[in-house]
C-alpha cells in the first residue's frame, strides 16, 4: 500500500532540491508548458497546494474557509527564483501541518474540485503527488519521465487507465512489463506497450516521443503503421474512474 504522505514528502524534496539550483534568470525562461515561464509553473504549483488546503480545511470543519483560490496560472514573471521555492516549501509545508492534524474519519469526506467532479478528501494527497512529479517535469530543468518514481507511475497508470477504460478510449490493452502489470480498456483496439513512465509520459502530454510498441506497430510519426491514427488521450488528468458521487 502507498505510504502518500511519505510519497508527497519525497517528491516535494526532491523539488525543492532543484529550485535551489535555479537563478532569476532561470526562473523567467520558457518551461515545457507552451505560452509559460518557469516562474508560471511554478506560480500554477503553488496555487494548486493552496486549493487542496482549501479543500481539506473544507473536509476537517464542514466549512469553506474564505475564498476559493485555483491553480490558474498566474503572473511569476516578476518574482525572484528564491521568492517562488520559498512560496512552494511553505506551502507544502502547510499541507503537512494540515493532513496530520486531520481526523481520521474527515478523510472519507467528499470534496469538489474546483472542475465540479467530487472525491474523498484523502484523494487530495494523490492529486498533489501528481501536480509534483508532472510539474517538475514541466519545468525542463532535468527531470524527465523516466526519473518518475516507480510507484508514482504505477499508481498513475492505474488512476489514468480505469478512467481511460471508462470513457471507451480505443485502445484494447496496455502492457507494462517493467512493472510486470497491464491493464485492459476496450473491446477492440490496438494492444499498446512499453515502459511504464513511456506510456504515462504518452497519456499525459509529457513524452509525445515515447517509444511505444503496438501489435498495429507505431510509426515514427505517432500513427500506426496500418495508416491509422494513434488515438489521441485527452486532455489529462481526467476525473478518477468511478467517481464518487
Amino acid at each position: 500500500m502507498i505510504d502518500i504522505f511519505e510519497e508527497v514528502t519525497r517528491s516535494g524534496a526532491r523539488l525543492g532540491a532543484a529550485l535551489d539550483t535555479l537563478t532569476d534568470t532561470d526562473v523567467r525562461a520558457a518551461a515545457r508548458v507552451s505560452g509559460w515561464t518557469r516562474g508560471h509553473v511554478l506560480t500554477h504549483l503553488t496555487g494548486s497546494v493552496d486549493a487542496y488546503l482549501w479543500l481539506l480545511a473544507v473536509a476537517r470543519t464542514g466549512v469553506e474557509p474564505g475564498p476559493r483560490t485555483g491553480g490558474e496560472a498566474l503572473d511569476g514573471t516578476d518574482r525572484s527564483a528564491a521568492e517562488l521555492a520559498a512560496d512552494l516549501r511553505g506551502r507544502l509545508a502547510r499541507l503537512a501541518e494540515a493532513a496530520a492534524s486531520m481526523p481520521t474519519d474527515a478523510w472519507d469526506t467528499l470534496v469538489t474540485a474546483l472542475a465540479g467532479w467530487r472525491h474523498p478528501a484523502w484523494y487530495t494527497l494523490y492529486r498533489c503527488w501528481r501536480e509534483l512529479e508532472h510539474h517538475h517535469v514541466d519545468l525542463d530543468i532535468g527531470y524527465r519521465p523516466a526519473n518518475w518514481p516507480r510507484t508514482y507511475v504505477t499508481w498513475a497508470l492505474d488512476d489514468t487507465l480505469a478512467a481511460l477504460a471508462a470513457r471507451d478510449f480505443p485502445i484494447s490493452r496496455v502492457e507494462a512489463p517493467d512493472l510486470d502489470r497491464s491493464w485492459s480498456l476496450a473491446p477492440t483496439g490496438p494492444v499498446v506497450t512499453g515502459p511504464g513512465h513511456a506510456l504515462l509520459g504518452w497519456l499525459s502530454g509529457r513524452a509525445t516521443d515515447a517509444e511505444l510498441g503496438s501489435d498495429a506497430a507505431f510509426a515514427s510519426d505517432a500513427a500506426f503503421a496500418t495508416g491509422r491514427p494513434l488515438p489521441a488521450p485527452p486532455r489529462w488528468p481526467l476525473p478518477p474512474a468511478p467517481g464518487w458521487d
